[in-house]
């Protein structure tokens, strides 16, 4: 029997700047669905002047990755109505994230949307993106990346692994399933009920390609990290065993499913779905340079920025067990070395989803 008495939230990505250093990979997954935004940017129906044109980010963290596709959209909208209308980016994440970073993101750093337009403002909220965040029919854009995959809850503990993907527990397979289902359906009613009439939204998420999720090489050596970390006495077993991911990455059909039987959901319709696989800019780095221990490096610091903080939610004293900093310290360095022993690319494969919201 699959154990559910452990559920719990995920943590909010890696504070105090550490996400906006170790998201390059995320940087470069997001980059093909710029061009979708600003396709929808170009074409949506906007609010009479002198309202102001609303952006919503969902699942901002620290806020550099959401600097190019804001500014994109900005651009383009700037076309369609001069530089003098305001244009107001609401972005959001979860409560406990690290909103200090993203405001000094938005005001320091030299490619944020704010140094380039006078007219464009910025503000944040912390609350999950799988409830109504923003008032009813108030949207007229929306952006969403590398968050979607994340669920609401982590539904279950995982057996043999610690992402479900990479899991043959078939019992807890099953739950994270249907725990994905109802998350994509809640994000996508809660959205429907935020953007206006004709309002566009850009989903980028994890997906699947021919079944696999294509980062079992990462996972594997995270696993094998802390099992390691077992050994040598530094964590519990049991607190091993209650470390899970709560990600999900979805199929194209899973995706498309509550558009099926009838062709739109809550509202919403979908103008384009695709899979596609994104660039392994970590393996062709070490194509060139052989640099094992930097590929290595890369790719926990990948991790650590973004699933550390959720894996340190189930030592024994939480996130303010004495141990946390050492464990996440020692966890990079055990996943560093034993990706550097054995250097493999990873395949990702991502989906990049354009919703609108219909006309009554």
């Amino acid at each position: 029997m699959t154990d559910t008495s452990t559920v719990s939230s995920p943590a909010p990505m890696e504070g105090g700047g550490g996400y906006n250093r170790r998201s390059s990979v995320q940087a470069a997954g997001l980059s093909p669905a710029v061009p979708l935004f600003e396709q929808v940017a170009s074409i949506v129906p906007l609010p009479a002047a002198p309202e102001p044109i609303v952006i919503a980010d969902y699942g901002s963290s620290e806020g550099r990755n959401s600097l190019a596709p804001m500014s994109a959209a900005i651009r383009t909208l700037r076309n369609r109505v001069g530089k003098d209308r305001s244009i107001s980016v609401v972005h959001t994440d979860l409560a406990e994230s690290d909103f200090s970073a993203l405001f000094r993101t938005l005001t320091d750093d030299p490619d944020s949307y704010l140094r380039r337009d006078t007219a464009a403002f910025a503000s944040a909220i912390g609350r999950s993106f799988y409830e109504q965040i923003l008032p009813s029919a108030s949207v007229t854009l929306a952006w969403s990346s590398w968050a979607l995959q994340w669920l609401s809850r982590t539904p279950a503990r995982i057996s043999d692994q610690v992402h479900i993907n990479a899991s043959r527990d078939a019992a807890a397979v099953a739950v994270y399933a249907d725990q994905a289902e109802q998350d994509w359906r809640a994000f996508l009613t809660s959205r429907g009920r935020e953007l206006r009439e004709g309002g566009r939204l850009v989903v980028l998420t994890m997906a699947l390609r021919d079944g696999d999720f294509g980062l079992r090489p990462l996972v594997e050596a995270m696993y094998g990290a802390l099992l390691d970390l077992v050994d040598e006495g530094f964590i519990h077993s049991d607190e091993r065993k209650r470390m899970a991911i709560p990600m999900v990455s979805r199929s194209r059909d899973n995706l498309a499913a509550p558009f099926v039987e009838n062709g739109h959901f809550a509202g919403l319709s979908m103008e384009h779905l695709e899979v596609f696989e994104s660039e392994d800019r970590n393996w062709s780095e070490f194509g060139t340079d052989h640099d094992a221990e930097k590929f290595g490096a890369k790719w926990a610091a990948f991790s650590r920025g973004s699933v550390f903080p959720t894996l340190a939610l189930s030592l024994e004293g939480g996130r303010h067990d004495p141990r946390a900093a050492k464990f996440v310290d020692k966890l990079e360095v055990g996943m560093a070395t034993r990706l550097a022993a054995a250097p493999q690319p990873m395949c990702i494969p991502l989906a990049r989803i354009a919703l609108v919201k219909q006309d009554r």
